[in-house]
């Protein structure tokens, strides 16, 4: 069962803000998170039910730090529509 705490944080990148002007927003999550639980964490915690949810597994990069091999994290991404005029805690949609 997902709860609030499985939205690691909505992404600001050059894209994801052009992309806010037509109501989607990016939300990073942990990997286990499914739509169904998504749209049930929107209704629950912030009041109303996304038009459209589209997901996207990102694997994590590998990177070398000091000659020594690592990854990142993997992480899922949701590109959630939100109806018009709903808020997200202080983001305006």
């Amino acid at each position: 069962m997902a709860d609030i705490t499985d939205i690691k944080s909505i992404m600001y990148t050059e894209k994801s803000i052009s992309q806010q002007e037509s109501g989607i927003i990016v939300i990073q999550t942990s990997p286990k998170v499914t739509k169904n639980q998504l749209k049930r964490i929107f209704s629950d915690y912030f009041g109303f039910l996304p038009l459209r949810i589209n997901s996207l597994n990102q694997q994590g990069k590998t990177k070398r730090f000091r000659g020594i091999n690592g990854n990142r994290n993997n992480f899922k991404k949701f590109y959630v529509k939100v109806p018009e005029g709903a808020k997200i805690e202080s983001l305006k949609v």
